[in-house]
């Protein structure tokens, strides 16, 4: 193709079937596959990528090509998804029951890859059912007091409407992913958020006839400007791959206590002087952060190094 006939644009790829790369642009969706030396290369685009591609003017039937990927800022796999801003963090008040130390190491994975992550608290209504109400508040106003200090904004949610507008209305740029353990309810908040979900997910594989054998691992979807990965299925976190001298960055309060330490290399263990010890006695840093920064600090020095 001469330059004439070119067009490049940039895009945003929203769903991989069967080698075709489907990408968003102007408000439009392109068909596209990538040029053939990124195979040489070994570069794979992803669900998440911002990328460069062509289209030829002259036969605008035919697809695009896929010529540059942008820099990555970060990755979850399986599935995999990249350039992620936002995370919901989905953690149930009862079956299964709240887990602190659960919940901050899905904090720390994201804190380390720089993703802003939002708790979600489900089954509220359930809660009240089995403590009454004031324990419950009780609860919910518990964990506020661990998270807030750090930075995390809280969303409570029950069967009820408005708790999933609730959660609707936080959405807005940027690509948004949820994640939490099984049986918290992740599949019901996505549901919600989108509706007619599955019937949606029918129809796309439908229009693109690319025949019964498709694979699709995640779509992301348009939501208030933003875009939502359709899969709940980020269930488990490696932090075998931050360094134990990383981990006191990634809790917020942790990091900005840790700048009153006397030696800049504390890792808030048994050193003096250390800032980080004193706030947790002076109830600035919550017990239970502490303690599970120490618990993750503990696995990641008897775990050997990843290269």
């Amino acid at each position: 193709m001469s330059n004439k006939q070119v067009e490049q644009m940039e895009g945003i790829i929203y769903q991989v079937i069967s080698g075709f790369y489907y990408v968003w642009s102007g408000n439009k969706s392109y068909t596209t596959k990538p040029r053939g030396l990124f195979r040489h290369q070994k570069i794979t685009p992803l669900v998440g990528d911002r990328v460069i591609f062509e289209l030829n003017q002259e036969d605008p039937d035919s697809d695009g090509r896929i010529v540059k990927l942008l820099p990555r800022r970060n990755e979850i796999k399986r599935p995999s998804v990249v350039n992620i801003d936002h995370a919901f963090v989905v953690m149930s008040l009862v079956e299964p029951d709240f887990s602190y130390y659960l919940l901050d190491t899905f904090l720390v994975s994201l804190e380390a890859k720089k993703i802003k992550g939002t708790i979600i608290l489900t089954k509220h209504d359930l809660l009240v059912k089995e403590v009454g109400e004031a324990a419950a508040d009780a609860q919910v106003d518990e964990i506020r007091q661990v998270y807030e200090p750090a930075g995390y904004d809280r969303l409570v949610v029950s069967a009820d409407e408005a708790s999933i507008q609730a959660v609707n209305d936080y959405v807005h740029e940027g690509l948004y992913v949820i994640m939490g353990q099984s049986g918290v309810g992740k599949s019901t908040l996505l549901n919600r958020l989108i509706p007619d979900l599955e019937i949606r997910t029918a129809e796309i594989s439908e229009s693109l006839g690319r025949g019964r054998h498709t694979t699709r691992e995640v779509t992301l979807y348009e939501l208030n400007g933003g875009f939502l990965a359709d899969t709940p299925g980020f269930s488990t976190v490696d932090l075998t791959t931050i360094a134990k001298e990383d981990l006191r960055l990634f809790f917020p309060e942790i990091r900005r206590k840790g700048q009153a330490c006397r030696f800049r290399s504390c890792l808030h263990k048994q050193e003096p002087g250390c800032g980080v010890k004193q706030a947790v006695e002076g109830g600035t840093i919550p017990a239970s952060r502490y303690e599970n920064y120490l618990h993750i600090l503990q696995q990641i020095e008897e775990t050997p190094p990843r290269y």
